[in-house]
């Protein structure tokens, strides 16, 4: 169990500081100082672990899996450097309001688009579980539509503070 801060998802699950866009909370949680963050490009291999991670939960719901997205991968990382570099976990990004505004800047056409995210001292599978044990974090995994996966992280200036966002969505005329 996580402990420590709590976001949209909270009840026990504590210190993962996480929130869902999908119940339209504007949540905005100081995570660790702000400064300089160690942002790299989210690898293949990652994004296809989350992708399969996602499409396994979404299977049991006898919903189409996600395939991994490079270019979500690429917003993701954006915004989890962006929150990382100001210290704060927040859907609205410093020069962005939400995901769909992230996507569509990076030439990505969505017709849904949903994003989690999280920050902590937790590695890719601790935080792809808690999404998929957290409802409304299941919520947005869970979007019917969604077609298209990708994720990202970021370590804040703190060099322990991890920042994950990851990004679902499904392109127009699908």
């Amino acid at each position: 169990m996580f402990k420590g801060r709590l976001g949209l998802a909270a009840g026990t699950v504590a210190a993962l500081a996480i929130t869902a866009m999908a119940a339209q909370a504007e949540v905005s949680v100081k995570a660790a100082p702000a400064g300089a963050a160690n942002c790299t490009a989210t690898s293949g291999q990652d994004n296809r672990a989350g992708a399969a991670a996602t499409s396994q939960l979404r299977a049991q719901a006898g919903l189409p899996p996600v395939r991994a997205s490079a270019l979500l991968a690429k917003v993701a990382a954006a915004h989890a450097c962006d929150m990382a570099r100001r210290g704060t976990m927040a859907h609205a990004g410093s020069r962005s309001k939400g995901p769909a505004q992230r996507v569509k800047q990076m030439g990505y056409a969505p017709r849904v688009t949903a994003e989690n995210i999280a920050a902590g001292p937790f590695g890719l599978g601790q935080v792809l579980g808690a999404w998929n044990g957290s409802p409304g974090h299941r919520d947005n995994i869970m979007i019917p539509q969604v077609r298209d996966y990708g994720i990202g992280r970021a370590v804040g200036a703190d060099g322990k503070t991890v920042f994950w966002a990851a990004v679902y969505a499904a392109p127009k005329g699908r």
